[in-house]
């Protein structure tokens, strides 16, 4: 008796895999991402204000908090080209050290050469030289040694990886034991009447605004479809226990637009 594969069998079967609703060969995905953020790097910060309403802000601000940096930190955040995460740790970490103490250290990873340009900027903006290091590197392979690293994040980012269970085998690699892996990332909404009401804004307003602000409809097109294929909090929960990740956790915020996701390297 014969039954049809499921949508994950026939992905797995032809190495093809999402973008957004489409479906791709998997060694396309990479730089069909690459040429998304290309385009939006230098909006990309207006945007995310503009499509939240800046609720994104107070997420990060919340992200920071259950990190609890502290000082002699080194931090690795991936996909982080624009500084916002970085730059919020540096802050946290800063009022907890002492006059004499260690500061802590931040590596931002990106892929895309543009977005880390456009952090770059930022970053001399606000006179921040020293704490930071700018990597061009993929999630899947990071260019970092093995335990090397106090924690790692990654923010609105991993969805657009192509192979999610290798960036988290990766994250887990780098950090040091009692290291602590942190992921922001939009999520499955809770609330049936919130879930009608945002579909209906991420489908017919967001790829608007993309096109008045940055001139590009299609990349903010795929950001709201990939957000749809990103898994669910458990299933997501799972992927990170699978790659050897203890004490998982996670916490919605704003009904489960976005959530929190936390494990630890013991």
């Amino acid at each position: 008796m014969f039954r049809n594969m499921t949508n994950e069998e026939k992905l797995e079967k032809d190495d093809t895999t999402h973008f957004g609703f489409s479906t791709i060969k998997e060694d396309e995905k990479q730089s069909m991402v690459r040429g998304v953020f290309d385009s939006v790097a230098e909006k990309y910060d207006i945007m995310n204000d503009v499509m939240s309403g800046g609720l994104h802000r107070a997420w990060k601000n919340d992200f920071i908090r259950d990190l609890r940096p502290s000082p002699g930190m080194h931090l690795l955040d991936v996909a982080g080209g624009t500084g916002d995460i970085a730059f919020r740790l540096l802050n946290a970490a800063e009022k907890r050290t002492s006059e004499n103490g260690p500061a802590a250290k931040v590596t931002i990873c990106d892929i895309n050469h543009n977005m880390l340009k456009a952090g770059k900027a930022r970053a001399l903006d606000k006179g921040i030289f020293d704490p930071i290091d700018w990597v061009t590197g993929n999630a899947e392979m990071l260019p970092l040694p093995d335990r090397s690293v106090d924690a790692y994040t990654i923010a609105f980012g991993i969805r657009n990886v192509t192979h999610i269970d290798k960036a988290l085998k990766e994250a887990y690699r780098v950090l040091k034991p009692g290291g602590r892996f942190m992921c922001l990332e939009f999520s499955k909404v809770e609330l049936p009447l919130l879930k009608k009401i945002y579909d209906v804004y991420s489908f017919n307003f967001i790829p608007h605004f993309g096109e008045m602000i940055t001139g590009d409809k299609d990349s903010y097109q795929y950001l709201v479809e990939s957000i749809r294929k990103f898994p669910t909090q458990e299933k997501f929960k799972s992927m990170i226990d699978k790659a050897g990740f203890k004490r998982t956790t996670y916490r919605n915020l704003s009904g489960g637009i976005v959530a929190i996701h936390s494990g630890w390297k013991i």
